[in-house]
């Protein structure tokens, strides 16, 4: 029988996600020298090479990938049974670290969090703000027990690590200044506001989304400003500099604001929560998805 080393696989899988030994060793906390000495001994204790040079670098062998194949149902396993093992230890007791975008903060996680208080107060949860790149390597790393991110920074649905669970469909609404000629006219759809100057990121995904939206309606949009940060966006529409579509989730009151929803068309973004793969099953964990879902149910779309 093989000695299959778990800590020492785990060094493995990081590289594989990292690319380099160097940046391995900063995301497990070791020295590069350590990552190398654990590599080579995983090698001779499974008898096959899993490392080769390329130029400067190394890379994964085949046998490499082979185990790491294997390995990621030993991982699995691992966390459905500290999954289990916490509820029988403690039932509905337990902390929950969760790891989530701006917005979804004080729309989904806060108000997830009081509900929790009311009717599981065992369990707690405690927030990081992240963006949606650092909440995955967190997740993986074991630093967070859930991420929250838009579907678009998720990684994509096959990846053996992580369970993703379908969270929200956030309705997009149109921000326009209060005086503005469309602000009260019936059936709105998108395709109206094609001559506006439209107020939206320069890059990223909210860029994309609203590129997509409205060109998906028949029109690529006229970016008169780029903001990032919905406060910033808001106040220039307040200030009649242009419109902008906002997600349901982060749309703040304002005075000079009209929110409305289109009549058709209807854009969305998807928001995404995501656990280490078997880690869904434990109690503490499901309580915080079952309250993130009743928050999102709220929101319609």
């Amino acid at each position: 029988m093989l000695d299959w080393d778990i800590r020492k696989l785990r060094i493995l899988r990081t590289l594989r996600e990292q690319g380099t030994v160097t940046a391995t060793a900063e995301a497990l906390r070791m020295t590069p020298s350590a990552v190398s000495q654990q590599l080579t001994n995983l090698s001779r204790q499974l008898g096959v090479p899993l490392l080769e040079a390329q130029g400067r670098r190394v890379r994964l062998t085949d046998a490499a990938r082979l185990v790491l194949r294997h390995a990621e149902a030993v991982f699995e396993q691992l966390e459905r049974a500290d999954a289990e093992l916490s509820a029988y230890a403690h039932g509905e007791v337990g902390e929950v670290r969760v790891g989530a975008f701006s917005t979804a903060v004080p729309a989904l996680v806060v108000p997830a969090v009081r509900a929790l208080r009311a009717t599981h107060p065992g369990v707690s949860v405690r927030v990081r703000e992240t963006e949606a790149g650092e909440a995955y390597e967190l997740l993986a790393g074991g630093e967070v027990d859930l991420a929250l991110s838009l579907a678009a920074q998720a990684p994509e649905v096959g990846d053996g690590r992580f369970t993703r669970v379908e969270l929200l469909a956030d309705p997009l609404d149109v921000a326009l200044p209060r005086g503005h000629g469309l602000a009260a006219a019936e059936g709105l759809r998108l395709a109206h506001l094609a001559g506006e100057s439209w107020i939206f990121g320069g890059s990223g995904p909210w860029s994309d989304i609203t590129r997509g939206a409205c060109e998906a309606a028949g029109f690529s949009p006229r970016q008169g400003h780029s903001a990032a940060g919905w406060t910033a966006i808001l106040a220039m529409v307040e200030a009649g500099m242009g419109v902008a579509l906002v997600p349901r989730t982060a749309a703040a009151r304002r005075d000079g604001v009209v929110m409305r929803e289109l009549s058709s068309d209807r854009p969305v973004r998807h928001i995404v929560a995501a656990v280490r793969k078997g880690a869904e099953e434990g109690a503490a964990v499901a309580k915080v998805l079952g309250a993130l879902r009743e928050v999102a149910a709220g929101y319609g779309g």
